[in-house]
């Protein structure tokens, strides 16, 4: 019985190992948010405030789940 708690132990402590492995792989190359888009003659198409209300509103609808409708 107790090689099969330390078995239990070894698989669990080895999950979260790889878990968190994952968590920081994730966070070091997430994607940049940009602070605006210009064209090349420098106009701001896009400021910072517009692309996080973009965001905002793509998470409140469902973010992923309606990538297929939306494109």
């Amino acid at each position: 019985m107790l090689r099969l708690w330390l078995l239990f132990v070894s698989v669990l402590i080895a999950s979260f190992a790889v878990l968190g492995w994952i968590g920081v792989r994730i966070y070091q190359e997430m994607p940049p948010i940009v602070a605006k888009v210009v064209t090349t003659d420098g106009r701001t198409v896009i400021d910072e405030g517009d692309i996080s209300a973009g965001q905002n509103v793509w998470q409140s609808l469902g973010g992923m789940e309606v990538g297929s409708v939306w494109g």
